[in-house]
Parts: C-alpha cells; structure tokens; sequence
C-alpha cells in the first residue's frame, strides 16, 4: 500500500471558496457571516475525481492523509470566532469527502488557531475532528500570524494543552503555515520553507519531548532547509549543550518527501535516517506544473522515490509503515476494515 502523507483539498467548489470571501467582507462590515452554502455530493465528486483521486490512482499510490487547503487556512484573517467558524466548514468538507472515498482518503483537521487567542477552540475543533469526524491527526499552525511570527516558539507553554491533547487522542500534527501577510515572504516558496526550518532550531533549543515523550510531529516539505543543513544543526545542538538530534528530537519527529528534484530527495534519504521519513506529494498543491527538464510534473514525487534504489522492504517502510506508526490511528482504521 502507498500512503499519500500530505494532501490538501484545493480543488474544494467554488460556492465553498465564495462563502469563504463573503464571510470575511462580512467580519469587516461588522455583519455575520451569510449562510453556508448547501454543496452536493456531485458536487464534491466532481471536484475529487477529475483532480487528486485522478492523480492519485495515475501516480500508483493508493491513500492520501488530507487535510483543508493550507493557504487558505488564514489564521491571520479576522478573529478568532472567524477561525472558528472557517476551520468547522473546512474540517466538515474533509469529513464529506472521507466518507464518499473511504479507501482514498482520511482526515486531518485544521485547527482555529488565531493570533493571541488561547487554543480552548482548537482543543474542541481537534477533539471533534477526531471522535466525530474520524481524522487521525492535525496541521499545526506555528505562525498564526502569517509571517509575523508575533507568536511563541512550540517549546512554550503557551502550546502545552494542545500538546496534551494530542498525547490524549494520540494524533500527530503536521507542522503547516498558511499564507504570508509579510510581502517578504512568498507563501509557498519563502514562508513555507522558513517555518518548517523555523520549527525544527526551536525544537533543538528547547526540551519539549523530555515533558511530551509521546508527542508526534511532521514536518512538511522534506523538513524545510534542515536536511541541507544537517551538520549545521547538529553543530549547534552541541554547542547548546543538547544531546545528539537522534536522541533530543529525532524521536518524534518526521519529514515527509515533499522535494520536487531527484537531487533533493536522494539527500533526504543520505542525511536523515529512513524510519524517519514519511511518503508526500502535496499533489496538486504549490507546485503543478511539469519539470522541462524531465517530462514529468515536479510534485510526483513517487517517481523520485523509486529512483533512489531502495529495496522493497525499505519501500514498504517508507511509503505505508512509517506513516502507519506515525497515525495509529490510520493505522487502525486500515486494520479495521480487514
């Protein structure tokens, strides 16, 4: 089995899209939000299945852990009930399209996260989204503030009661900004990269799994700069007095092969060791178009993968074991179905 680690609904209908801007000329008016649209089954079907279902069966992978669209998360937009309201519609469209592609699809949640709020709304949003909705983990948001970083880094406090939930349901969370309000970071080829960078030194500088031994995280985009980079973190690790990454973070932490070159995937796979390491595409998300260089479309990363001369045990690690020991409760899910 191929298990797709990274995949958001970009393709969501357009009436959802419409809400979405309606509601936040409504925030600004100081109105309430209109109605939520009443979407189809057809509908969600057509957007699905001539886009990442498509995708998925041509590319050979079998399961994708989807979550709403991450640049139109907007944890920055409005305030926190906005957030509220945003992420429960966006989380219900997920939860629809699980149920209508049970063997394609399962869930991750967006949280409502919204700059100087608490997370009681995200504590709530993330244990409905799991024990309703059946979703086996989250996207967190480390920057709610859409590239201020006005925020505290994830080894503080300030963090603990989601990290305690998740601990709870025992979920991991995938570690994903939204768009960028900063005009000095471009969303999905500057920000995106900083914050999945970003996250991984505030890790190293802090102790945040000697108190979450348990706690999960993915982090997106082969891990931003780190595999790159790798001597340099492990550099100053030492030089914090930290103990090696293997033991102070790599435990419980994960990149995913979200890498659009065949030279960036066979460096991931040189510098980070493999159990560490889940299959993504992001398909139809940052980068759709097709490599000149190649022929093919840079996010089919399955291709990279097979490139790199792996066995078929290590493979199998890579591409559905690892994701499974990372989302138990995938995991479960699979097994329960036989």
């Amino acid at each position: 089995m191929i298990i797709d680690c990274h995949g958001h609904y970009t393709t969501a209908p357009e009436s959802h899209n419409l809400w979405r801007k309606a509601q936040v000329t409504a925030y600004v008016a100081n109105e309430s939000a209109p109605r939520y649209p009443q979407i189809s089954d057809d509908e969600i079907a057509e957007s699905i299945e001539s886009n990442q279902l498509r995708v998925l069966r041509e590319r050979g992978a079998d399961m994708t852990i989807f979550s709403p669209r991450a640049s139109a998360m907007e944890p920055h937009v409005g305030d926190e009930a906005v957030s509220q309201l945003w992420s429960r519609v966006c989380n219900d469209l997920i939860g629809r399209v699980v149920a209508l592609y049970p063997d394609a699809f399962i869930g991750v949640g967006q949280l409502p996260q919204s700059p100087g709020a608490g997370l009681e709304g995200s504590i709530k949003e993330l244990e409905r989204c799991v024990l309703e909705l059946g979703f086996v983990g989250c996207n967190l948001n480390p920057d709610p503030s859409g590239g201020m970083w006005s925020g505290p880094p994830l080894t503080h406090r300030y963090w603990y009661p989601i990290y305690e939930k998740m601990v709870e349901l025992d979920v991991p969370a995938m570690i994903h900004v939204s768009s960028s309000c900063n005009a000095n970071f471009h969303a999905t080829g500057a920000h995106y990269i900083n914050a999945d960078t970003t996250a991984f030194m505030q890790l190293i500088q802090g102790d945040l799994f000697a108190d979450f031994p348990t706690l999960r995280f993915i982090i997106p985009h082969g891990g931003g700069a780190v595999p790159y980079h790798w001597g340099r973190y492990r550099g100053l690790a030492d030089m914090l007095d930290k103990p090696p990454l293997a033991e102070h973070v790599m435990g419980n932490v994960y990149f995913d092969t979200c890498v659009y070159h065949q030279p960036g995937i066979d460096l991931l796979f040189e510098v980070i060791d493999r159990k560490n390491i889940l299959f993504g595409s992001e398909m139809l998300g940052a980068v759709r178009g097709v490599d000149p260089e190649t022929g093919n479309y840079f996010d089919d990363t399955k291709r990279y993968v097979d490139d790199i001369g792996l066995t078929s045990d290590q493979l199998a690690e890579v591409y559905e074991g690892n994701a499974r020991r990372v989302y138990p409760r995938l995991d479960a899910a699979l097994k329960g179905r036989g």
